[in-house]
């Protein structure tokens, strides 16, 4: 080897390494603000604050004085979240303004877009594209919603369609049309005429109940390709610090870690951020959110039993006990009801209610056959149980019927047997005998990618299934399923072709793996005189009423079941949880929401008159 070709001395090395640290803190760093002439270029706006829809973005750097970016904090809006990003001593700041922001709790990650690589993989079942109609601000809220974010005005959206400061972003299913995920983009440059030319991302949000992988990753690669195209030198985000999924993808990705401040302002929303963490280790998301709600609105909360979801609820001398969203206020005979589905449907068919032919499973063998030639196909269910336990549906035959009625008494010794009724699973959540919510529930189904096996598929949706929902969803590999499967022709071995679908279970449970998408601004009227008709029937102030029916939009519906503890986390956006609350606590109601009752009771009156 030559020479020129040896390495440096260890300690030159040592030297190099340092110099190329200190040079990254220097670029990387918190800066001064962009007070001196010769840092500012064309365009330049000085104090500068962006709305995004859901708040604004109070750009620190280009304010001269800390005082004046406390002061633009105090401007936000009710409902919205305000970002003070790139503050310079931030302990400062919030000395300067100690109970009313606070230190966000979250790394700022950058990626340098002069070394960023383009994927060689491109989406498989759905595409990048960008916002380009009111239906998609709409389903982008839907995310937003699901995602616990705070949603944005649709007019907002589509106001800002053409912005050349900022962008959106959607990732559609190629088949449906339904918008999976979506991300925010902000030019510095554009927006205030940042010397720097840096790029942002914001809002990057997937549906969880989306099935396709790799959608958030794909939408960060896009926006940023579209960055680096624009000229942009690097993209930034915001991460919360215990957010491990997300921080693992960006690293993926080449983001490094940098010494980037926010500050946010002390509110509702921010809430969680700043209190510290909640004693609630073990709740699972149904309690959670109610436990939640209830917080934010001064109510005491004790936690009972966290494996199980009890807790008490304590206000002005009130107190509840509840599990999830059962509560005193439902009767023991209004649950004993619930709790048995033959009693179920013969008290809400006394009151109208319509409802499929059933039989007892303890029928001799020819009245069950005669019963199978009558309707054709044939679903088998516990009389007792929960979360889709020993449900098997479409049965066609004795021998399936006779199996099916073995795996259900293993949830029950009664057993029922029901005429299968086609159509959408629809599930209407009514609290104080009043429609709150209701959404089309669909059974789980996988989708192929050419390679993988319908058990490695499976495994994948669990998983995703699982993680969206905080454990609570995920798809059992058990006798229904693989009943289901081979009356697919397929086995948990055979390997589904590129965007072939397969629905794995019959039923459209959300604990085995299905999913919920809402309906609540299109049920027929029809229906939601049902819903409530079974709930006044069965005398319960809180339940979710089960419906099999062609289309939410149509009158037909056969009654399924009613559950006297729905899931109200399932629901977003509909305010499943307050209206629980204001069930248990009316005075605990938001003056907002009083107003909106008033009105509808006047409302009511007028029309009556």
């Amino acid at each position: 080897m030559s020479d020129s070709k040896k390495q440096p001395p260890a300690a030159s090395r040592g030297r190099d390494v340092d110099g190329q640290r200190l040079k990254r803190m220097r670029e990387t760093g918190a800066k001064p603000p962009i007070s001196q002439p010769n840092q500012k270029s064309e365009g330049w706006k000085p104090d500068f604050t962006l709305d995004c829809g859901w708040g604004r973005l109070v750009f620190a750097q280009t304010f001269d004085q800390l005082s004046d970016v406390a002061g633009a904090l105090r401007e936000e809006k009710a409902d919205r979240r305000d970002i003070a990003v790139y503050v310079r001593d931030p302990h400062v700041l919030l000395a300067s303004a100690p109970l009313e922001v606070f230190l966000d709790p979250s790394h700022t990650y950058r990626l340098n877009l002069s070394s960023y690589r383009p994927s060689k993989k491109t989406p498989k079942g759905y595409f990048i594209r960008r916002l380009t109609s009111r239906a998609d601000a709409v389903a982008i809220n839907r995310i937003y919603a699901s995602r616990g974010m705070v949603q944005v005005p649709p007019d907002f959206f589509w106001s800002q369609r053409d912005a050349r400061s900022m962008i959106y972003f959607v990732a559609e299913d190629e088949r449906t049309g339904e918008i999976l995920g979506t991300a925010t983009g902000v030019d510095h440059a554009q927006a205030f005429g940042d010397p720097e030319r840096g790029y942002s991302l914001w809002c990057l949000a997937v549906d969880p109940q989306a099935r396709h992988p790799g959608i958030g990753e794909a939408l960060v690669r896009r926006l940023a390709e579209y960055a680096e195209a624009r000229g942009s030198a690097f993209l930034d985000l915001s991460v919360l610090h215990d957010n491990v999924q997300a921080t693992a993808l960006y690293e993926k990705l080449g983001f490094q870690r940098v010494q980037f401040f926010s500050v946010k302002r002390r509110n509702s929303i921010n809430e969680r951020l700043y209190t510290g963490p909640e004693t609630d280790d073990g709740l699972n998301p149904y309690a959670t959110i109610i436990v939640r709600e209830a917080r934010r609105r001064g109510i005491q909360v004790e936690i009972l039993d966290a494996p199980g979801g009890f807790f008490r609820l304590t206000q002005g001398g009130v107190s509840v006990r509840c599990r999830e969203s059962l509560s005193e206020h439902t009767s023991a005979v209004a649950m004993s009801i619930c709790d048995d589905k033959a009693t179920t449907r013969r008290v809400v068919e006394q009151a109208g209610v319509k409802v499929p032919p059933q039989i007892s499973a303890d029928a001799d063998e020819d009245r069950i056959a005669a019963f199978l030639e009558e309707h054709g196909r044939l679903v088998v269910k516990p009389a007792r149980g929960e979360q889709g336990r020993g449900i098997s549906i479409g049965l066609t035959s004795m021998e399936e019927i006779a199996d099916a009625i073995e795996v259900a008494k293993q949830t029950s010794n009664d057993v029922l047997i029901e005429a299968m009724v086609e159509g959408h699973d629809l599930r209407l959540v009514v609290i104080n005998y009043k429609l709150v919510a209701a959404a089309i529930r669909r059974p789980p189904f996988i989708i192929g990618d050419g390679q993988s096996t319908v058990a490695e598929l499976i495994a994948a949706q669990s998983r995703r299934r699982e993680a969206a929902t905080g454990g609570e969803s995920k798809i059992p590999i058990d006798g229904e399923t693989q009943r289901t499967i081979a009356a697919a022709g397929k086995s948990l071995d055979s390997v589904l072709a590129l965007n072939e679908e397969l629905t794995v279970r019959k039923a459209a449970n959300l604990h085995t793996g299905g999913t919920i998408h809402d309906v609540t601004g299109e049920v027929h009227p029809a229906l939601v005189e049902a819903a409530t008709k079974a709930a006044r029937a069965i005398d319960i102030p809180v339940v979710g009423i089960d419906f099999m029916t062609k289309s939410p939009r149509e009158p037909d519906y056969a009654f399924i079941e009613a559950n006297e503890r729905p899931g109200l986390a399932n629901h977003e956006p509909q305010p499943t949880v307050e209206r629980f609350i204001d069930l248990l606590f009316p005075l605990s109601m938001p003056e907002p929401t009083r107003q909106a009752l008033r009105k509808g009771s006047r409302a009511g009156e007028k029309t009556k008159g």
